[in-house]
This record gives structure tokens, C-alpha cells and sequence, in this order.
């Protein structure tokens, strides 16, 4: 056997591998690789922009710190989603607007314009997204609100978009309490508003339950059950949760469900008293989304402070949209025209490539027949033609 041989696997379940594989002498050196930090973005960013066409005003370093979380994948999903936008819109170059696009593509999904919502699941939606977006941006330590949108993309009828200012590697018990509040935020909206609640919470009511149940069974947040963990790790890999074992009684288990229940509804409180609080804020921004349906960080900050009335943001909007538009119709008369000059020089050493060695017999101005290269004589030709315009 060849000494300098190596053998590499990879695999994203290394807890299902059979034991007798990891022993010294086979693969026992184990190499993890996690998603990138904002260093490691910027270089993937790099290496999947180095072939497409730029705008000046792109900054890979702004869009490492906008792409928290992503893996290489995404990056490179997110490049090839914003150069079809950019094809689409028949432009030379890939802009900004349409990496954002991109990112919240790959991160909710394309919009789904065709799609028509009723006056009334709109005003609801309108209050969900802004009671999550208002509960976010009055929580002390939040990560910046980045988007509220009643625009449908995926399966959501909605969204609220954060983005971190720096990576996080790990959540306090603060964090994670502030966290199941934003989700909650929804739900609460909805019950104070419009006296009633729906279907569209589902999701954050689950993502909510989930971390509640993490922290006191997982990670030992919690003062009753203490610092312990019961989370069940025994699972196969095809199994999940029936396959799972209990590692605890059923004694314990109440426990671990009346906490989890004490947290959510101390959490509904809080949520509920924070709404109450900044009501004139969530009106403000429902009603806007109402008018525009999506809000981007700046817009949403002077709606939630009272800077700026919806008019007034309305009129921006217009006239940045009217400025964009411009640009791009600019931009697509640019690239048609240097398509055509492309082609038309294609097309002509195409013509001299075919021309060339053949000749022809013409007539000079003494009426005797001469033997003359092709090429020159349409060149000639066509030098004529455009002498008798000029003149």
C-alpha cells in the first residue's frame, strides 16, 4: 500500500458513525468546519463575484456584515439570484439593490405578487409583521429591525427581517427570553388590535415553545429544574423524537412543562405590556405598511420615532424609485447599444474571414476588367456609399 495514500470523508452526522471507523490508524482525525465568520464571508464572497460585473456602489464587506449565518452555499445562491435579476432587468451590472433582493430571496423565498390577500387578512398581516417589529425595536440589546414587509414570499403571508451588527456565537438566558418576545410579538398585535387571534402565529408560537423548552430542558436555565440537562440526544439517523429516549421520569417531565408554560405566558405578558406601551408606534407602522408594504431599516425607524409622516416617506419612495428606474433604463440602453456594436463586429470578420483569398473581376474607370481581392472591393464600396452621405 502507498504510504503517502490518504483517505477523506465528510459527513454532517458524525454522532450516527459506526465506532469502530473512528479508531486510531483509520479516520481519527476529525476536522470541523462551521459556517464562516464575517472574514471568511468576505472571502467567499470574493471567490463567487470575481466573474460577474460589479456596480460601484457594491461593498463585499457591507454584505458580509448583511449575511450573517450564511454558508458558502447561500453565498453563492444568493450571486447567481441577484445576476438573474440583473439579466432580467436587461442590465450590464449587478447593484446593490439587487444583492438585497437577492438576500432576502435565499432568506424567505421569492415574492409572490400574484397572490391577492382580502382588505382584511392585509390589515391583519400589516399588525402582526409591526407588532413583531415594534417589540423588537423597543427590547434593550435587539438586534436592528432590517426589513417589515406584508409582501407574501415562501409560505410566509409576511416577514420581519433582523440583522445582527456582529456575529454571535452564543445566547444569554436574556436573549433567549427577548427572542420568544419578538415572536410573540405577532400574536399579541393581533389580540390587542383586531380583538382576535389567527392561524398565521403558528410557526413563531413554535419556534417560541421550542426555545422555552431548550432552555429549561437543555440548558439549565431554569431556578425549579436547575442546571441540568434532559434533552434527548439518542436518536437515530432516520428517527427523531420516536425514537427518542426519555432520560427522565414523568414527575420531572410535568415539571419541565409547567416551567416551559410560566416562561411563555411571562413572556406574553411582557410582550403585551410593551404593545400597550408603544401603541401609537405599531399604528404608525401597520398603517404605512398598509400604504407601502414594505419598509427598509431607515423608513421604519422614522415611522417608530415620528419623524416622518407616511406621505413624506411615500414621496421619497417615488422619487428614489423614479431615480431608479431612470438609471436602469440608461443602463439597458448602454448594454443593447454595446451589444449591437458587438455583434456588428462579429458579423464583419465573419464577412472578412469568408471573403478572404477570393477574388472577383470589376471594372476600373477605363472599362478594362481587372482581378481584385474581395475584401477591398466591398471596402471600397462601402467608402463610397458613405462619402455620397456625407455629401
Amino acid at each position: 500500500m502507498n504510504a503517502n495514500r490518504r483517505v477523506l470523508a465528510a459527513t454532517n452526522r458524525p454522532d450516527v458513525l459506526d465506532p469502530a471507523i473512528l479508531r486510531p490508524g483509520r479516520f481519527d482525525r476529525e476536522v470541523t468546519i462551521g459556517t464562516p465568520d464575517i472574514k471568511g464571508r468576505e472571502a467567499v464572497f470574493r471567490v463567487h463575484s470575481k466573474n460577474k460585473p460589479l456596480g460601484k456602489d457594491v461593498n463585499i464587506k457591507t454584505l458580509a456584515k448583511r449575511t450573517p449565518g450564511f454558508t458558502p452555499a447561500d453565498i453563492e445562491n444568493m450571486m447567481n439570484e441577484a445576476a438573474l435579476l440583473t439579466a432580467r432587468r436587461n442590465g450590464s451590472e449587478i447593484h446593490m439593490e439587487d444583492l438585497e433582493e437577492a438576500i432576502t430571496r435565499v432568506i424567505a423565498g421569492p415574492k409572490k405578487k400574484s397572490k391577492v390577500m382580502s382588505d382584511k387578512e392585509k390589515r391583519l398581516t400589516a399588525f402582526h409583521e409591526a407588532g413583531h417589529a415594534v417589540v423588537m425595536r423597543s427590547t434593550p440589546g435587539a438586534d436592528p429591525v432590517h426589513q417589515v414587509t406584508i409582501m407574501p414570499r415562501g409560505r410566509a403571508g409576511g416577514f420581519t427581517m433582523q440583522l445582527p451588527e456582529e456575529d454571535k456565537y452564543y445566547m444569554t438566558k436574556g436573549d433567549m427570553l427577548h427572542e420568544i418576545q419578538h415572536l410573540l410579538g405577532g400574536r399579541v398585535a393581533e389580540a390587542l388590535v383586531m380583538g382576535d387571534i389567527s392561524t398565521g402565529a403558528s410557526n413563531d408560537l413554535e419556534r417560541a415553545t421550542k426555545i422555552a423548552h431548550d432552555m429549561v430542558a437543555k440548558y439549565g436555565m431554569s431556578e425549579t429544574i436547575g442546571p441540568l440537562n434532559y434533552s434527548s440526544a439518542d436518536e437515530v439517523f432516520l428517527g427523531r423524537d420516536f425514537t427518542s429516549k426519555q432520560n427522565f421520569s414523568e414527575e420531572l417531565a410535568s415539571k419541565i412543562d409547567k416551567e416551559v408554560h410560566d416562561i411563555m405566558t411571562n413572556a406574553y405578558a411582557e410582550t403585551e405590556k410593551i404593545l400597550l406601551e408603544h401603541r401609537e408606534e405599531l399604528h404608525r407602522v401597520a398603517e404605512a405598511l398598509l400604504e407601502m408594504e414594505t419598509l427598509d431599516a431607515d423608513q421604519f425607524e422614522a415611522l417608530y420615532t415620528n419623524t416622518s409622516t407616511v406621505e413624506e416617506l411615500e414621496n421619497i419612495q417615488k422619487e428614489a424609485d423614479a431615480a431608479r428606474a431612470e438609471k436602469e433604463r440608461l443602463e439597458a440602453e448602454k448594454k443593447a447599444f454595446l451589444e449591437a456594436e458587438e455583434k456588428r463586429r462579429v458579423e464583419e470578420q465573419m464577412r472578412e474571414a469568408m471573403e478572404k483569398g477570393k477574388r472577383v473581376a470589376v471594372m476600373d474607370e477605363k472599362g478594362n476588367i481587372i482581378i481584385r481581392d474581395a475584401s477591398e472591393v466591398r471596402k471600397a464600396r462601402e467608402e463610397a456609399q458613405k462619402k455620397g452621405r456625407d455629401e
